[in-house]
């Protein structure tokens, strides 16, 4: 705390980041430049923005590069960003878009987060394109205030020739009085350039009407994809603008969206001859949660129980913990609160935390030792387990049933969980295959 009052965020962001963004671009050359940049930024749908994006572009026959908080794709070849790393520091970014330009890459998308626009991680950089998601509760361990945070996402439209924006979002006030320059909006309740109407979502995906009401491809176009949810179909609709902006027809991204295979780690579904509904998903915010479990109630089936695993973050922001309690308890039928990253924070702490949120919806904690499979009480409730992997195993093996969907939020694609200041590796992936083999506990 000392540290932080000496060496405040904005002396380190000016007197350390800033220089060496300057830095990082002479010794590159500003590559940046000679590239058709496209950047993503929101609290969530991020990722699966960036990645809607650069598969419609490279299906249109562009050579595009991507950095994003799973990977960078520089042609053929992919590359690691580093653990916890969306936007990474400026050397590295410069030097990836400065082997996109010797492998003759055109077009480059750039998911982009808060920290990068303050740490001045992009500074350099000129967008052909600024794409927001949505901004809601997050990082306000460093940003401190709503507003701050908001300033700090807005710096990628004030960066960009032109923007597609969401007019659902809370944040859209604000855009549309301070933004000055050529804006798409879509939106799936308010009016926008860009709407999706009649949306139907079955375990094998989703159907929507695109409703384009100006402009070069005004109409109505039919769009069928595999990704579930309602905060998928607005991370369609981003996409499909951005792509808009380049001149590719709604027809054809309609037709390669058939195709798309997906995000890893996001809403992603498990595979197994359990009979249990599995999913991974990257949901760390109380918004993601909420439309991780809204989705999922609204295409199972009612007698089914919806089980969700997650924990929060260490040194990170506490205010989201009761927030993220809060919904598990309004929309699923059972919680297992465990680890995710507690980094030096205590775990149970943190679950404390969490647990905090439950009980405000009436919630109790249940013990595990008298659950049941497929008998549990009526009562609704939460169990605590720290042990990430015990925590995964006890709800696919113990509370799940033939049938039921069991939900995996926090940590996706990650490849390590950090306790104390120690990355130790760590596959979601592995750890609900490890659950999904074993047998049922009696």
């Amino acid at each position: 705390m000392f540290f932080k009052k000496l060496f405040p965020q904005k002396l380190k962001n000016y007197g350390k980041h800033l220089p060496a963004a300057v830095l990082a671009n002479l010794s590159y050359q500003r590559p940046s430049k000679k590239l058709k940049l496209i950047g993503v930024t929101g609290t969530d749908g991020k990722t699966t923005t960036s990645y809607l994006i650069h598969y419609f572009l490279t299906r249109a026959g562009f050579k595009t590069g991507l950095v994003s908080s799973i990977l960078a794709k520089i042609g053929a070849e992919e590359v690691s960003t580093g653990f916890h790393v969306t936007t990474p520091s400026p050397i590295k970014l410069q030097g990836f878009l400065k082997k996109m330009l010797k492998q003759k890459v055109n077009y480059a998308v750039l998911e982009t987060t808060s920290h990068g626009w303050d740490q001045f991680r992009l500074w350099g950089c000129r967008f052909e394109v600024g794409v927001l998601t949505n901004i809601t509760h997050e990082h306000l361990d460093y940003h401190h205030t709503y507003e701050q945070y908001l300033a700090a996402k807005f710096k990628l439209l004030l960066a960009s020739q032109k923007a597609v924006v969401n007019a659902d979002d809370e944040s859209f006030d604000y855009i549309k009085r301070k933004l000055k320059k050529p804006t798409l909006t879509y939106g799936i309740k308010n009016q926008a350039n860009l709407r999706a109407l009649r949306i139907k979502q079955s375990l094998r995906g989703t159907r929507f009407v695109l409703l384009i009401e100006k402009g070069k491809f005004q109409g109505r176009y039919e769009i069928k994809t595999a990704l579930l949810g309602e905060f998928n179909v607005a991370n369609q609709l981003a996409a499909i603008g951005a792509g808009i902006t380049f001149g590719l027809s709604p027809i054809k991204m309609a037709e390669w969206l058939l195709e798309f295979p997906g995000v890893v780690g996001r809403m992603e579904n498990i595979n197994n001859k359990k009979g249990v509904k599995a999913y991974i998903d990257f949901a760390h915010t109380p918004n993601a949660l909420k439309s991780a479990l809204t989705t999922l109630r609204q295409i199972m089936p009612k007698s089914k129980k919806l089980i969700v695993i997650f924990g929060a973050a260490g040194l990170r922001d506490s205010q989201k913990r009761p927030f993220m309690g809060q919904v598990a308890a309004r929309l699923a039928d059972y919680a297992v609160f465990t680890s995710e990253d507690p980094r030096t924070e205590d775990p149970q702490k943190i679950i404390k935390e969490i647990s905090k949120g439950a009980r405000s919806q009436s919630w109790k904690k249940l013990s595990k030792r008298k659950a049941k499979i497929g008998r549990l009480a009526q009562s609704r409730g939460f169990f605590v387990l720290p042990h990430r992997q015990e925590a995964i195993n006890f709800a696919i093996r113990k509370l799940a049933s033939k049938g039921d969907f069991v939900i995996s939020c926090g940590k996706g694609h990650e490849r390590s969980m950090c306790f104390g200041k120690t990355e130790y590796p760590w596959s979601e992936h592995k750890a609900v295959e490890v659950a999904l083999k074993g047998r049922r506990k009696k």
